[in-house]
């Protein structure tokens, strides 16, 4: 059959769903309407968020160094000079996403007009259609996040980032900044590397296209298991914020005893202990 054989209204039927398979591109929110929005493909749209879950920036103690230096790169960028794109890795738990987000806060609060979009790993195919959105929005400036980044074996999402951060024709818009946190400091799982070493044909070669990717982040922040004295004081940092009064040696008691029967010592242990310890004294967080 030809496309003479088809009448005008079966050709019209066809047209309409093509356009269903194939949407138009996603049109831009109202930016000035949400500080934070969430990229949902299927179809292809940034989401508003009325409220962004995160703690205040001085609350994230034992990870001083990483503050300020994450802290000064954003404020570099929010006012329009040169920045990095950073990845924040390193032990479960110690703050990598929070310190992201509670940078976002402490940078508008600054009075910088900082956007934050947050992208999940799965939908980093659409990530050149999510950069289009943004480049056409010069006027603001958008903080990019991925959260808990990583890859396994066989997995091609990564090379839809590569081109973004650091290559390509069109390359990251200015106005857009990259932040990625990941437990793995390659990205990848280090027996995923050593395969691609011993298996190749060239070694080499194998390991440099996997870890390429990483090195595209101008910025590497490390996060590692915190002491007990440093999880001792994220808690008082957290009863002092919220006006919560306890004897230091019940809290110390407490605090370890916790600890304990989770077998970890982090920043979220300590702050499952102190939403344990406030519900248990009637206060409302």
């Amino acid at each position: 059959m030809t496309p003479t054989d088809f009448t005008a209204e079966e050709l019209d039927r066809i047209a309409a769903a093509l356009e269903r398979i194939a949407p138009a591109p996603a049109r831009a929110p109202d930016f000035d309407a949400a500080e934070a929005f969430v990229w949902h493909t299927g179809p292809d749209r940034l989401a508003p968020v009325s409220k962004v879950s995160r703690v205040a920036l001085d609350l994230l103690i034992g990870i001083d160094l990483a503050r300020t230096i994450l802290l000064e790169n954003t404020l570099q960028f929010a006012r329009g000079l040169p920045a990095n794109n950073a990845l924040l890795w390193g032990a479960r738990g110690m703050g990598k996403s929070s310190l992201v987000k509670a940078v976002h806060a402490e940078v508008r609060e600054l009075g910088e007009d900082l956007k934050i979009v947050e992208l999940q790993r799965e939908d980093l195919p659409s990530l050149q259609r999510l950069l289009a959105l943004l480049r056409a929005a010069p006027t603001h400036r958008f903080l990019l996040f991925c959260d808990d980044l990583s890859f396994s074996h066989d997995d091609q999402h990564y090379k839809s980032l590569k081109a973004v951060l650091d290559g390509g024709i069109e390359g990251r818009p200015d106005n857009v900044l990259f932040y990625a946190t990941s437990n793995r400091r390659h990205l990848m799982p280090r027996d995923m590397i050593e395969n691609e070493r011993s298996s190749a044909i060239s070694p080499s070669e194998a390991t440099e296209e996997k870890v390429s990717l990483s090195d595209r982040f101008g910025l590497w922040l490390g996060f590692h298991p915190c002491s007990q004295d440093e999880y001792l004081a994220m808690i008082r940092g957290y009863c002092a914020a919220y006006g919560l009064a306890i004897d230091e040696a019940t809290l110390r008691a407490e605090a370890i005893e916790w600890q304990a029967t989770r077998g970890a010592r982090s920043g979220r242990v300590a702050w499952q202990f102190f939403t344990d310890l406030a519900g248990r004294n009637g206060l409302h967080l």
